[in-house]
């Protein structure tokens, strides 16, 4: 029983934590005609500059750790959005007053919020033929937000993502 309490503590700690990722690919795709990849000039992030410094890194390292270069005639393309957003708070404390007769009955109940709003990050990734200009692979992140975290505690948690990201290209097939 004790073993159980220690297992649910850690499961809360981890799982405000944990980076979800949702993939989606063009089922036709044969993933092996690309080993080249390059940036659209124009993207817009909604990252701020060092932020998108340090992504933009992070992402060259693992694409280059898969086999994969950075190129000027690229196989395909990359861009790049991502967005926060607070998720609602869940966590509430319900204040009721009821009252009961004979054939008469009644309530209220209020909730309180307690607690802060937790901001999340969103971050698309886009992968684009470059020569059909198709979208072939896309996934999408999300993941918590420490707004007062260190530069080398953001781009460690940088690299959390896009290796849990990367992880899914080119995605497994199924026979």
């Amino acid at each position: 029983m004790k073993y159980i309490g220690y297992f649910v503590i850690i499961l809360f700690f981890t799982s405000c934590h944990v980076v979800r990722v949702h993939t989606d690919y063009e089922k036709e795709t044969d993933f092996s005609n690309y080993a080249t990849y390059n940036y659209y000039n124009d993207m817009e992030t909604g990252m701020s500059e060092l932020e998108e410094k340090r992504f933009f890194n992070v992402l060259d390292i693992a694409m280059q750790s898969k086999g994969l270069r950075l190129s000027e005639e690229p196989d395909f393309l990359i861009n790049i959005q991502s967005r926060f957003y607070e998720t609602p708070r869940n966590n509430t404390v319900g204040l009721g007053v009821g009252g009961a007769g004979r054939n008469v009955g009644g309530g209220v109940s209020v909730g309180i919020p307690v607690g802060q709003a937790k901001v999340q990050r969103e971050i698309i990734f886009d992968f684009v033929d470059s020569q059909k200009e198709q979208l072939f692979w896309q996934a999408t992140s999300k993941s918590s937000f420490n707004e007062k975290a260190t530069p080398v505690e953001r781009e460690r948690k940088l690299q959390e993502i896009v290796a849990k990201v990367l992880s899914k290209y080119p995605p497994k097939t199924r026979k």
